[in-house]
């Protein structure tokens, strides 16, 4: 059964979803090993929803962060999101033949997100991969040397 286009992009689809508070080279690395595997479709997550796991709210607003990933060249679409919780409602809705994250969503908050995603994403055979993460780099790492400055 042939997928429907959702996003005016060629499938396959690769979701890749991140907060973007402080793009860093973390994020360079996700988005540059994402794109070998199709077109990206990046899940913005929202203000309300980083809130909901990482128990603050992002420096920048949702529309500040969205003006900065639309600037990224490797980024075919960018779809609001609400938060790990929803990944699985999301992939059923667009059957992604790719979910790209981080490798340290395996354990914390978002474990069970991940292993409900992965659940679901097989019933199309759909793939999560998972990328090594970026050593010595986070938003929240840059946001404690900033406020040390």
């Amino acid at each position: 059964m042939k997928k429907k286009n959702y996003f005016k992009v060629k499938r396959p689809y690769v979701f890749v979803p991140m907060c973007l508070d402080f793009l860093h080279h973390g994020h360079v690395n996700i988005l540059r090993k994402s794109k070998k595997y199709g077109n990206i479709i990046l899940g913005l997550v929202s203000d309300k929803g980083i809130k909901s796991y990482k128990k603050k709210f992002p420096t920048s607003s949702f529309n500040e962060r969205k003006k900065i990933a639309s600037m990224l060249k490797d980024i075919s679409y960018i779809l609001p999101i609400q938060g790990p919780k929803f990944f699985s409602k999301i992939a059923k809705k667009y059957k992604f033949e790719y979910v790209v994250h981080g490798d340290d969503w395996k354990k914390g908050p978002q474990a069970l997100s991940r292993k409900k995603l992965i659940q679901t994403m097989k019933l199309w055979n759909g793939k999560v991969i998972d990328l090594p993460y970026t050593k010595k780099i986070s938003s929240s790492l840059l946001k404690k040397k900033i406020k040390n400055v």
